[in-house]
């Protein structure tokens, strides 16, 4: 009988190593450069005004949301992942409040209500729908009333969907908007939004992606809504999915 723990735990322990984390610990600047880009978007749209608003990044890696979140003035964010790996780079790049260890004993001895935003990305994957329910019921219970939750997903729904799903050994599923509704809804939340995770522009060659985008996914949105009389299809690879509690 072979235990999956074993081979998860030979994956993660060297996920920087076999290439997974996709980072050059050599090329800080131009790293988190590159993230930053990304990352503020995110930022100036799903966070709160209120710079101590309490930030938990669970399965941070090498703590790029962490350190990003900072430079934006946020003054409260910690993060936990699993992998040895990833919070050692964490610390060799200078970022702090990066703790090595398992997301639910994390969780399990983090005070209820004590958070405001937490983040989950690209983590919900790697988790059994057992898991995912037992880790977003400790998600819930340690949000504040009013707090959010963010999602970054492989999206089965998407064009290119499934070379993400079967990027990565550790990948346990994938998510639509409708089945990422449907789990956390069930579990408690409201006011869940998926957002496509589109080219974000900031200079000449990234316009050109936009553009590229924008004008490549108008036959894939128009053969859908003529088969289904939708008009709101999240299409890219991954997919961000924001919901609130109450």
């Amino acid at each position: 009988m072979v235990n999956q723990h074993s081979w998860r735990s030979r994956l993660y322990s060297s996920y920087v190593t076999s290439g997974q984390a996709k980072v050059d610990s050599s090329q800080k600047q131009t790293m988190f450069g590159d993230r930053r880009r990304y990352i503020q978007p995110v930022i100036h749209r799903h966070f709160a005004l209120d710079k101590d608003t309490p930030i938990l990044d669970l399965g941070c890696g090498h703590g790029a949301f962490v350190h990003v979140l900072r430079l934006n003035g946020f003054t409260s964010v910690s993060g936990v992942d699993v992998s040895e790996e990833q919070v050692a780079l964490a610390h060799q790049l200078g970022i702090d409040g990066i703790t090595q260890g398992e997301l639910l004993d994390y969780l399990r001895r983090t005070e209820s209500e004590s958070v405001g935003v937490t983040l989950l990305w690209d983590i919900v994957e790697h988790l059994t729908r057992d898991e995912a329910f037992v880790v977003l019921d400790e998600v819930f219970r340690v949000l504040r009333p009013g707090g959010k939750c963010l999602i970054h997903v492989p999206n089965a729904e998407g064009i290119f969907g499934m070379r993400v799903r079967y990027g990565d050994l550790t990948h346990e599923q994938s998510f639509t908007p409708t089945s990422a509704k449907q789990l956390l809804n069930t579990i408690g939340f409201w006011e869940i939004t998926a957002h496509e995770d589109k080219p974000v522009p900031h200079g000449l060659m990234s316009i050109g992606r936009r553009l590229v985008w924008e004008a490549g996914t108008f036959p894939y949105r128009l053969l859908l809504a003529a088969e289904t009389s939708d008009t709101h299809f999240v299409l890219s690879q991954n997919m961000l999915v924001v919901a609130h509690k109450r």
